[in-house]
């Protein structure tokens, strides 16, 4: 699949990974170098008019660490718009507190896994997100 971005998001995405959040760092070690069931993640990834902190081409699956601006009405809200607009995509997304990543990550684990057994049982194709969505 073909991603396209705006390319004055490059330098922003720079500025990003050069300054990731405690919970950015502990999820990029278990990503990285194929330590995700051999998938090959990137971090910072400009898609579209958007930044997704991680982000696997094959899995069609971007990640995303929210700090505690996220709860906030207007972030959410863009939450919200960003996800639609990948999953238009046909993106799926996986979005996570920092909370959770940095004090419950056995299950952020698990909820990854789950995505990618799914995406390889049904032939990699990406899973229906359930009712909820992918907010974990």
């Amino acid at each position: 699949m073909k991603i396209y971005y705006n390319p004055k998001l490059k330098e922003k995405a720079r500025l990003l990974r050069n300054n990731s959040t405690k919970s950015e760092i502990k999820l990029w070690s278990c990503l990285k170098g194929k330590q995700c069931f051999g998938y090959d993640f990137h971090r910072q990834k400009p898609i579209d008019n958007y930044i997704v902190d991680f982000f696997c081409n094959r899995l069609k699956l971007a990640i995303e660490c929210d700090g505690y601006s996220h709860q906030l009405e207007e972030v959410f809200d863009k939450d919200v718009q960003k996800t639609t607009r990948l999953n238009s995509l046909g993106i799926s997304v996986l979005r996570f507190s920092d909370n959770q990543v940095l004090k419950d990550f056995n299950n952020v684990w698990s909820a990854i896994e789950i995505y990618v057994k799914e995406f390889e049982k049904r032939g990699n194709h990406a899973p229906d997100p359930p009712l909820e969505g992918w907010i974990v």
